[in-house]
C-alpha cells in the first residue's frame, strides 16, 4: 500500500511569502519587464522638457547664446519644481530642481551684469565712437581705462601745452577732446591738431626707447581746449596688463603719428581730409618724430630748411 503522508511543508508551497513581500521582491515573468507602461506625465512635466530641449538646440554663433541657454533651464527647472510639487508629490525631485535652478538664476545674474550697458560720459564718448569702438573695445574695458589714472584739463587760447627744449615727455599722454591746438618749431608752423587725436602721440613714441627726452616742439592751444590726460607711467603698467588694449594703442598711436606726417607734408590740410587719410597707414609709422625734427633742425634753422624737409616728406609718401 502506497502511502504518502503529506507534509505541512508541501502543502504550504509558500509559507510567509505574502503579498506585500510579493509587491517588494519583483518576480521575473516570462514576458517582457514593461508590459503595463504607466500613465503619461501631466502636460507641465512635458513643457519643462521642451525647454530644456530649445536650450540645448540654441546655436552657439548667437550673441546672446549663454543668457538664452540659461534663461530656458531656469524655466524647465521651475516647471519641474512645479509638476513634482503638485502633480508627482516626489520630495527629492523637487529638492534636486530647486538646487539646479538656483544655480541657473546666479548664472543668469551673471551674465545679465556682464551685458548691463556701460555709461560712458558724454564729453568721452566721441572719443570711444571715434577711437575705440570701430576696434571692439568693451564700454567697460574703456571705462577703466578712463577712470583711473587720468583726468580732464583744459587750457585757454593761447597757453602753451609743451614749449620746446623745456617741457619733458615723460609725464603724460593726452587726446584733444575739443579745440585745436597748433604745432610749431622755433616759430615755423608744423601742423595743426584737432579733437579726437592724441597731441603727443610722436613723444609717447620716442619715450619707450629712449628716457629723459624734451619736447622739441612747441603746442600751443589756438582756442579754448579740452582734452584727456594720462600719467605716462601709470598707463604703462596698466596697459602692461591688458595685452590687448596695449596694441589697440599701439595702433592708435601709428594712425596718429601718420596723420602728422600726412599733415606736414600739406599744412593746409583740414580736419575732413585728416579724417580720410585715418585708414591709410604706411611705412611712416615706424618712424620717430623726434627723428623727424632732428631732420629739420640739420637742414636748417631757416624757412629753406624747413621746405626741404617737407619736400623730401612729400617725395617719400609719392613713392609709397
Amino acid at each position: 500500500m502506497n502511502y504518502t503522508e503529506s507534509s505541512p511543508l508541501a502543502e504550504s508551497p509558500a509559507i510567509g511569502f505574502t503579498p506585500e513581500l510579493e509587491s517588494i521582491i519583483p518576480v521575473p515573468s516570462n514576458g517582457t519587464s514593461c508590459e503595463n507602461w504607466r500613465e503619461i506625465h501631466h502636460l507641465v512635466f512635458h513643457i519643462a522638457n521642451i525647454f530644456f530641449a530649445v536650450g540645448l538646440v540654441i546655436p552657439t554663433t548667437l550673441h546672446l547664446h549663454m543668457i538664452l541657454l540659461r534663461g530656458m533651464l531656469t524655466i524647465g527647472c521651475t516647471l519641474y519644481i512645479v509638476w513634482a510639487t503638485l502633480y508627482r508629490c516626489a520630495l527629492d525631485i523637487m529638492i534636486w530642481n530647486s538646487v539646479f535652478l538656483g544655480i541657473n538664476i546666479l548664472h543668469l545674474s551673471y551674465l545679465l551684469y556682464k551685458k548691463r550697458p556701460v555709461k560712458i560720459e558724454k564729453e568721452l564718448k566721441g572719443i570711444y565712437q571715434r577711437l575705440f569702438e570701430p576696434l571692439h573695445v568693451p564700454p567697460d574695458l574703456f571705462r577703466r581705462l578712463t577712470g583711473q589714472f587720468c583726468m580732464i584739463q583744459t587750457l585757454k587760447k593761447g597757453q602753451t601745452y609743451a614749449a620746446e627744449d623745456k617741457t619733458s615727455v615723460d609725464d603724460r599722454l593726452s587726446i584733444l577732446l575739443k579745440g585745436k591746438m597748433k604745432v610749431s618749431y622755433r616759430g615755423h608752423f608744423l601742423h595743426n591738431i584737432y579733437p579726437c587725436a592724441f597731441i603727443d602721440s610722436p613723444e609717447f613714441r620716442s619715450t619707450q626707447m629712449h628716457k629723459g627726452e624734451k619736447f622739441q616742439v612747441t603746442i600751443i592751444a589756438d582756442d579754448n581746449c579740452r582734452f584727456l590726460c594720462w600719467s605716462r607711467e601709470r598707463l604703462t603698467y596698466f596697459l602692461e596688463s591688458e595685452p590687448f588694449l596695449y596694441e589697440i594703442f599701439r595702433y592708435l598711436i601709428g594712425k596718429d603719428i601718420t596723420n602728422k606726417l600726412y599733415s606736414l607734408n600739406d599744412p593746409t590740410l583740414n580736419d575732413k581730409t585728416i579724417k580720410k587719410l585715418d585708414h591709410q597707414l604706411s611705412l611712416c609709422t615706424q618712424l620717430s618724430m623726434l627723428e623727424m625734427r632732428n631732420s629739420i633742425v640739420s637742414s636748417s634753422d631757416s624757412e629753406d630748411g624747413l621746405h626741404q624737409f617737407l619736400r623730401s616728406t612729400s617725395s617719400m609718401s609719392s613713392l609709397q
